[in-house]
């Protein structure tokens, strides 16, 4: 009996102690720094603990009982000139950078979002559309219709990227419908001709077929990127009420009639005029066909979002482009795009972030000529084979690698110049994304229900803390 006694007692103190080891993991929390000399860069930190004790310092609560909109993912746009940088190293060299890219094990920063310019966009080589025809003639039953130009060198990355990530969701945005539609008959500005409006619905409806032949799903389009920019090349003028005619009489019935399920969303343009998609979700004809809107924050504030969420509720927003200055500091551009971005926008509701744009060479090549982005760093600088990793890169995988598509915003409170969001993954995990923007050192704690974790960030350290 005695023996018995001992070896239950014996078994008691073991699960009691593998009980403790399971809390002291609870209790830990992991977290990854980048530092604006780079001395850090997206490198795991010893881990901290959550205690009880309150140090009475700056404090970042974090509740997940309230949450907020649904994650859709974090990434980049992959322009046709970022596709032909990667497409162009060598086979070993190219699938290892995609799966440092696009998974998020290891040193991976597991990019879930892409936005491709439908025909060319200004970071390509030369512009095109999918139905160029010789000046002076037409094609509205669009006989011409070919994606072969993204045969080269875009579909061919994009399979490698879908065979790692299925399920990543891709936008595509056109800059210019084909100049034959338009009523300068150019790709630089004009407006789309009322009489091609159906057309250009079939056009569209075109692009997802042959790209879903090609074995590339699109999730959602725009129907014109930065429509209040005609100077761009290429570029066209859309304004919000032929938007909204086009959507509510041609696209939308198109897409219906054709079984497309891709999303539309609107605008694609900056934060300072929400009054265009508000002004075209208020059209009750368009307003069923419509996923939501998308912005850039070239112009405006980023609150922008909110205001039309606060009016639509049920329409979803993205924060699809923002550039990094080819000619700006890492540190600058790491902090502001974190605390404006990753941060400030997806606090305003959106479901994703884009950084503009993927890849670029190292002399901020390729773009269009006169008016394509001349100094538009990349996620990563390709120079022949060498590769070198940018601040936007950092600024996206401080997410990316972390929060995964269908996680869910939580709540959490701006503690002093701690700029922060925090999310609820679906494996159950909370992640805090914090920025230090002030000048000084800032020491902090962590709190989540009664339990609490002292952390400190230099001036302009990010930090994801995951537990």
């Amino acid at each position: 009996m005695m023996k018995r006694t001992g070896q239950l007692l014996c078994c008691l103190a073991l699960m009691a102690g593998g009980l403790q080891t399971a809390q002291g993991q609870q209790k830990k929390i992991s977290y990854w720094l980048t530092s604006p000399n780079k001395s850090a860069a997206l490198q795991q930190q010893p881990a901290l603990l959550f205690t009880a004790q309150d140090k009475g310092i700056a404090t970042i609560e974090v509740d997940a009982s309230k949450k907020f909109q649904a994650i859709d993912g974090f990434g980049f746009t992959l322009t046709g000139g970022s596709a032909t940088l990667i497409h162009q190293l060598p086979p070993a060299q190219q699938d290892a950078l995609l799966r440092e890219l696009f998974l998020s094990k290891d040193k991976g920063i597991g990019i879930s979002y892409l936005r491709l310019s439908i025909g060319a966009s200004d970071l390509s080589a030369s512009v095109f559309t999918y139905d160029d025809m010789p000046d002076g003639q037409t094609d509205p039953q669009l006989k011409h219709f070919s994606i072969g130009e993204e045969k080269k060198d875009l579909i061919p990355v994009l399979k490698k990227i879908v065979a790692l990530n299925p399920a990543i969701k891709i936008l595509g945005s056109p800059w210019t419908p084909p100049a034959w539609m338009k009523t300068n008959h150019s790709f630089i500005g004009g407006s789309l001709k009322p009489e091609y409006y159906g057309a250009y619905a079939q056009y569209f409806v075109k692009y997802i077929k042959a790209m879903k032949t090609a074995g590339i799903t699109i999730d959602a389009i725009t129907i014109q990127n930065e429509p209040l920019h005609p100077k761009n090349n290429p570029s066209m003028l859309m304004l919000a009420e032929d938007q909204a005619v086009f959507i509510r009489d041609h696209l939308g019935p198109a897409f219906k009639k054709a079984g497309v399920k891709t999303k539309i969303i609107l605008y694609d343009h900056n934060c300072d005029k929400p009054e265009y998609p508000l002004s075209i979700l208020r059209d009750k004809a368009a307003y069923p066909y419509v996923d939501g809107s998308a912005f850039h924050l070239y112009g405006g504030t980023i609150d922008a979002l909110s205001k039309v969420h606060d009016e639509f509720p049920e329409k979803h927003l993205y924060f699809t482009e923002q550039w990094s200055d080819g000619k700006g500091s890492f540190a600058q551009e790491l902090k502001n795009n974190v605390s404006k971005l990753i941060v400030g926008a997806t606090r305003n509701w959106s479901r994703n972030v884009l950084q503009w744009n993927l890849a670029a060479d190292a002399q901020w090549n390729p773009h269009t000529d006169k008016g394509g982005c001349s100094q538009c760093l990349g996620g990563i600088t390709i120079d022949g084979q060498a590769i070198s990793r940018n601040s936007s890169y950092y600024v996206i995988g401080h997410a990316s690698k972390f929060v995964p598509a269908g996680s869910v915003r939580i709540a959490s409170n701006i503690a002093g110049s701690l700029d922060n969001v925090a999310f609820l993954t679906p494996a159950g995990k909370t992640v805090l994304v914090v920025v230090n923007t002030g000048e000084a050192t800032q020491d902090f704690q962590i709190r989540e229900k009664n339990r609490l974790a002292a952390a400190s960030l230099r001036s302009g350290e990010v930090a994801t803390f995951v537990w």
